[in-house]
């Protein structure tokens, strides 16, 4: 058995991929132009959500079984959901609640009623503001946004950076991530400056198996194929993120669009992908210019919760441990259909090839093998029929530590 020096995840890292589910709510001036990058010129009194009701995305997103959300506070036309000193262009130079609304505030006490996580997206590529040619005043004045947000909104989970429009930009990582680090240490920073949690590297919500936690590289965006430059310090233990609109059209809410929503059986296909290769899936559901996640999306999430819980909700045996073998023995001989694998990656990923049988007839037939459990493995098993299973772990580096081996059969609707 190989020994060699594993990464480990943080406390924090870990807690934030137990979470495994999180939202994206896209909004902002696009949703009211028709539009996925504004320019950064159109009017402020375009914004006006009358029926804006932070709670009803909140609660739908727990009522979804996700634990953590993330707003869209300045996208990339440099509009402020929140009421920001560095700029006019924000909803405080809106109609919407008479210039006194505050999108963030209201999103952030949302998620602190639900009790969920709350993390924020600030792009800092910025259209609109006339600053952001000079590198200097622009990296004081993004900074003061920052400052500004993680003082002001109570805990974050994450801090979410798009590189999208920053291709060959340098800015002051050092100070931005210093903000963070001072104001919201236990915040997962993603992808840009010194992050804690990577980008998988697509908008279609799918991780590559295997996919390490321990990848040394990620793009900066979709628009290049150039790998971010990472601060010195990065950790090594570098979880992944799954982004992908339940739209597929687009990230941002626009009329006449339903036909672009996932099918169930998509969304099923992205989470088998994402969860069950051993990421978290960051989910984007659009609120439209009323303010309210549509009815039609609310319902395809609701639909897609009942499928995860038909699924994973029927356990017929447990069990856990250390070394190259382990065996699950059941109480009866019964069909399964999904097998759940998780190391306790506290101890890091030791497991490097592994083999699942089930017991058929009297006789070990092989059902599966990978490479990677890490957080999370998911296997479908296509109704065998067995009494007994058997995971045995072929390669490893050190002993190898299994949190979860778990057997499940959906149960019928």
């Amino acid at each position: 058995m190989e020994k060699v020096k594993l990464a480990l995840p943080t406390e924090a890292q870990i807690a934030w991929q137990n979470l495994e589910l999180g939202m994206f709510f896209h909004f902002g001036m696009n949703t009211f132009c028709d539009q996925e990058w504004g320019e950064g010129t159109d009017s402020p009194e375009l914004f006006n959500p009358k029926e804006f009701d932070a709670r009803q995305w909140v609660k739908l997103a727990k009522d979804a079984g996700f634990k953590y959300v993330i707003l869209t506070a300045k996208h990339h036309d440099g509009f402020c959901l929140w009421p920001t000193k560095t700029t006019d262009y924000s909803v405080k130079s809106s109609p919407w609640k008479d210039g006194k609304g505050d999108v963030v505030r209201e999103v952030a006490d949302a998620c602190k009623e639900e009790d969920m996580h709350f993390g924020i997206y600030v792009s800092p590529w910025d259209r609109h503001e006339p600053c952001y040619q000079d590198k200097e005043a622009y990296d004081d004045f993004y900074c003061e946004q920052l400052n500004e947000l993680m003082t002001q909104y109570g805990p974050m989970m994450e801090v979410w950076f798009d590189g999208a429009g920053s291709e060959g930009r340098v800015y002051d990582w050092d100070r931005m991530i210093g903000i963070i680090k001072k104001h919201q240490p236990n915040a997962m920073i993603f992808n840009m400056g010194q992050p804690t949690i990577r980008w998988v590297g697509n908008e279609e919500g799918l991780a590559p198996y295997p996919c390490w936690n321990t990848e040394s590289a990620a793009k900066i965006s979709m628009f290049s194929d150039d790998k971010v430059d990472w601060l010195p310090g990065t950790p090594d233990w570098l979880p992944a993120e799954c982004d992908v609109p339940i739209r597929k059209l687009h990230w941002f809410w626009h009329p006449n669009d339903e036909d672009s929503l996932r099918t169930l059986d998509e969304l099923m296909h992205i989470y088998y992908n994402s969860v069950g290769h051993g990421t978290n899936l960051l989910l984007n559901v659009s609120p439209d210019d009323r303010g309210l996640i549509p009815d039609i999306d609310a319902k395809r999430l609701l639909e897609f919760s009942s499928e995860l819980k038909s699924r994973f909700s029927n356990s017929l045996g447990s069990t856990f441990g250390q070394g190259q073998k382990l065996e699950l023995t059941l109480e009866n001989e019964t069909s399964i259909d999904h097998i759940i694998l998780m190391e306790d990656i506290s101890f890091g990923e030791r497991v490097r090839k592994f083999e699942l049988e089930a017991l058929v007839d009297e006789e070990w037939v092989s059902i599966g093998e990978g490479s990677a459990i890490g957080h999370k493995y998911i296997k479908q098993t296509n109704g065998i029929k067995t009494r007994r299973l058997k995971l045995t772990i072929t390669e490893s580096v050190e002993t190898p530590m299994i949190k979860e081996f778990t057997c499940y059969r959906s149960e019928k609707k």
